[in-house]
């Protein structure tokens, strides 16, 4: 057999092989949840592995999730996306019931799609979810994780910390300064178009992002409440297999501020990824994706 024809092969079943486990991967579907008050929308891998529930930042929609959706459901797991209530494709109804829990909201989709236990993710204001879905329902949870998020926490000691590093003049910085590294705005302009692109129009026209405010259909929408009010004391109740996370650049949650939630949760696991600003899902997807399907493996 020549050279050039052994090659042809290889490459013919490089393709082959390619195009099976491309046609294994299920395309995600997207959909509507009719809920009391909402039609909560969400992008969903489908198939027959644990399910991996994702919850967005503030500056951003289940969109920001496209590097995550692909890649967890290749590794056998059933991933899922949502907007939350003033984020995205997600309608509210105004004349139904008055808005409920984000933590609430998840519990009802899990029950509709008939998913009894789940891991869970969040990411920044996505993390206030997290927590509060973890003390709220643990027994639905398998493990969670919450990456670069100051938690919602409300110490007073760590509220004043949270001002000194976050002043005025950091806030009124454009979102993208906030919480994109420099390295990865140098690095990838187009990555950085992208993420932008999500996050504009993720409030569809609406008041400036953040978990206490957001935008429904163009129109402002006030945040939804916690169930609990969420303390250091309170996160020692937490009894699930967690896994906090942070970019080793993010200046709203630098590393320090990440241990002291890991201080307050028996057996969480800690991990910085080097250089990452405060969209470490984005910025080095394959770096989140290893190692929170390492960390998902265990439980």
């Amino acid at each position: 057999m020549s050279i050039r024809i052994a090659i042809a092969l290889a490459m013919g079943c490089a393709a082959i092989v390619a195009g099976q486990l491309q046609r294994a991967l299920p395309a995600i579907r997207e959909a509507h949840a009719s809920l009391p008050g909402v039609r909560l929308f969400y992008r969903d891998t489908g198939g027959s592995g644990q399910a991996v529930v994702f919850m967005h930042p503030a500056t951003g929609t289940s969109q920001i999730w496209e590097n995550q959706l692909t890649a967890f459901a290749r590794a056998g797991y059933r991933a899922i996306a949502i907007d939350r209530r003033g984020w995205g494709r997600t309608e509210i109804d105004a004349t139904g019931p008055q808005p409920g829990t984000a933590a609430d909201d998840l519990l009802a989709l899990m029950n509709e799609l008939r998913i009894q236990q789940f891991h869970l993710v969040g990411s920044a204001a996505g993390g206030f979810v997290t927590f509060d879905f973890a003390l709220s329902y643990p027994e639905r949870l398998r493990s969670f994780v919450v990456a670069n998020s100051i938690g919602g926490v409300q110490d007073e000691a760590f509220v004043k910390l949270g001002a000194e590093l976050r002043p005025p003049e950091f806030l009124a910085m454009p979102a993208h300064l906030r919480e994109l590294s420099p390295n990865y705005r140098a690095a990838d302009p187009e990555g950085t178009r992208r993420w932008l692109e999500i996050e504009h129009g993720s409030r569809a026209g609406g008041p400036p992002s953040g978990e206490a405010q957001g935008a429904g259909r163009g129109n402002p929408v006030p945040a939804q409440p916690l169930k609990n009010r969420l303390t250091f004391t309170a996160l020692e109740k937490i009894t699930r297999p967690a896994l906090l996370m942070t970019g080793g650049a993010d200046m709203y949650a630098p590393p320090p501020v990440t241990r002291m939630f890991v201080q307050h949760i028996k057996g969480a696991e800690f991990l910085v990824i080097p250089d990452a600003g405060h969209a470490a899902s984005w910025e080095q997807p394959d770096a989140f994706n290893r190692a929170v399907l390492a960390f998902l493996k265990k439980h």
